[in-house]
């Protein structure tokens, strides 16, 4: 009987090792998987905190996804203004050198010496510093970078966008990451229900050129302008920015939170339980509840409601890819050295 009870009791060990290394084995299988992400841009990025949303979309359509957001924002300002404040030192930051962050820095402070109003290089030179003690550890590369396009992308090849781009993307390319251009489109949101969609050759000639830009540079588009026009089109009734305030507005940034969603993971983002968007600006300090129009600041959809949008974000990302499969390819352009 002892040796039985012993063999039993051997066989019960040998089961819980067994069972202990599968659930070690499953737990190692089910840890998420982060994706690194870098976020530049101005207010049409910060509002809502729009890359939280992304966020919030991304980990809801991967449970096994951890979306990681750092945003880089200075308001009103452009990818040449980026260039300009060093942030292409934080696209490079895994490579970056402390000697290289110090010079950033000195020029910065020349700067500001020059002009003690310019509240942009004041700003930039804080990040700088606060950069620089980050490199005392070793920094993460990115997975992807967003390069937000505002008002510069409209003169066609001749865009500081379409000249600045490019400048980023061998940054970001250089260490193995996604570029991604998140082409905005302040100039056709409208701000109240339109009788009839807007004439789309303005709106079609800018993505070709987003287009051919993505081409040449082997990018990614989230195409605000083709998926604002499909919603002008389909749904005339929605407004897409606030009358008060010239920026998105909740259905905006949601339409552009799906349109993220699609094009980072290229499927549709029909599904998506995502359902709040909540905005960055109140109208005073004694309605910090009402957005800058005086409706809530909170907007929740109906499932209805984000059923039809993530169904518009993906239907105008179709039709912003059948432009740019039928484009032409963009004519080389030369761009000076900007200075670090």
């Amino acid at each position: 009987m002892n040796s039985i009870l012993l063999k039993h009791r051997l066989a019960a060990v040998i089961l819980a090792m067994f069972l202990v290394a599968g659930g070690g084995y499953r737990a190692a299988a089910a840890e998420p998987r982060p994706l690194n992400a870098l976020f530049i841009g101005n207010s049409f990025t910060g509002r809502h905190n729009l890359s939280q949303i992304v966020k919030a979309m991304a980990e809801a359509g991967d449970p096994n996804l951890r979306f990681e957001v750092t945003t880089v924002i200075y308001g009103g300002r452009t990818l040449k203004d980026h260039w300009r404040l060093g942030t292409q030192n934080f696209v490079r930051i895994a490579a970056l050198t402390a000697e290289e962050e110090r010079l950033t820095i000195k020029s910065l402070e020349e700067t500001i010496a020059k002009d003690a109003k310019d509240n942009f290089a004041q700003s930039a030179l804080g990040r700088h510093r606060a950069w620089l003690k980050l490199l005392a550890t070793p920094q993460r590369k990115w997975d992807l970078v967003v390069l937000q396009s505002y008002r510069d992308d409209l003169a066609g090849e001749a865009s500081a966008y379409v000249e600045y781009a490019p400048k980023f993307a061998a940054l970001i390319k250089a260490q193995g990451g996604r570029v991604v251009l998140y082409e905005t489109t302040p100039d056709t949101q409208n701000a109240t229900p339109l009788a009839a969609a807007p004439d789309p050759a303005p709106i079609v000639a800018k993505a070709r050129t987003i287009a051919a830009l993505a081409r040449r540079i082997d990018a990614t588009v989230v195409p605000m302008s083709m998926v604002a026009l499909h919603c002008q089109t389909v749904r005339p009734d929605l407004t897409l920015r606030f009358v008060n305030d010239g920026h998105l507005n909740q259905t905006m940034a949601y339409l552009t939170a799906c349109t993220f969603q699609a094009v980072l993971f290229d499927r549709s983002p029909e599904g998506s339980p995502v359902d709040t968007v909540t905005d960055t600006r109140f109208i005073d300090d004694a309605h910090q509840d009402q957005d800058r129009d005086g409706q809530p600041i909170k907007r929740m959809f109906s499932a209805t409601e984000r059923r039809e949008l993530q169904r518009i974000a993906w239907e105008g990302l179709q039709e912003f890819r059948k432009i740019a499969q039928s484009g032409e390819a963009m004519k080389p352009v030369t761009t000076p050295t900007a200075p670090r």
